[in-house]
C-alpha cells in the first residue's frame, strides 16, 4: 500500500509521511500555480513558506490502496503546533493509486502572521490514517478517481 515503506515511521493508529521534492506556488503575474524543484533544500537551508502563503506539496510516499482500504491525511501535532495548516483535503478513497503508485497533494499554508515556515524534503509533515472498509464500494476510484497515478504534486485536474 505504502512505497517506500520505512517501519521507522509507524505510529500506533497511523503512519508518518514526509515532504517530498516539488511544491507548487502561487506568483503575482500568473493564474497558474508554478512547479519549484525543492530537492536541493535542506533543515539549514529550506524554502520559506512566508505568513499567510499557501503552496501545493506532494508526499515522498506513493500509494497503492486497495478496494478494501480508505485513508486520511492529518497534520502532525507537532507542525500544527508551528501553525502549518493543510486544507483538510486529505481524503483518500479506496483503490486510490490502484492501477500504479500515487503520492499524495498537500494542500499547506503558513498560518502564522509574522514568521516563514521552512519547506525541505524528508520533513516530518503528516501522517496517513487507514481505515477498512465494510465493504466494498460500488463505485470504484480506480475508474472514476480524477488524482489516480500521479507522480508528482498535481493541481486541480476537474
Amino acid at each position: 500500500m505504502v512505497w517506500p515503506f520505512d517501519e521507522k515511521l509507524l505510529n500506533p493508529a497511523s503512519l508518518d509521511v514526509r515532504l517530498g521534492l516539488n511544491l507548487m506556488i502561487e506568483v503575482r503575474d500568473q493564474p497558474e500555480l508554478m512547479r519549484i524543484d525543492i530537492s536541493e533544500r535542506t533543515e539549514d537551508d529550506p524554502y520559506l513558506l512566508l505568513p499567510g502563503e499557501v503552496c501545493l506539496a506532494e508526499t515522498i510516499e506513493q500509494f497503492n490502496l486497495p478496494d478494501s482500504i480508505s485513508a486520511q491525511f492529518v497534520l502532525k501535532s507537532s507542525r500544527a503546533r508551528d501553525f502549518y495548516g493543510h486544507m483538510l483535503a486529505g481524503w483518500c478513497d479506496p483503490a486510490w493509486g490502484s492501477t500504479g503508485t500515487s503520492v499524495l497533494t498537500l494542500e499547506l499554508k503558513n498560518e502564522r502572521r509574522f514568521h516563514p515556515l521552512p519547506l525541505y524534503p524528508n520533513l516530518l509533515i503528516g501522517q496517513m490514517v487507514f481505515f477498512r472498509m465494510s465493504s466494498i464500494p460500488l463505485k470504484s476510484y480506480a475508474l472514476t478517481g480524477h488524482y489516480n497515478n500521479h507522480k508528482t504534486v498535481m493541481p486541480n485536474v476537474v
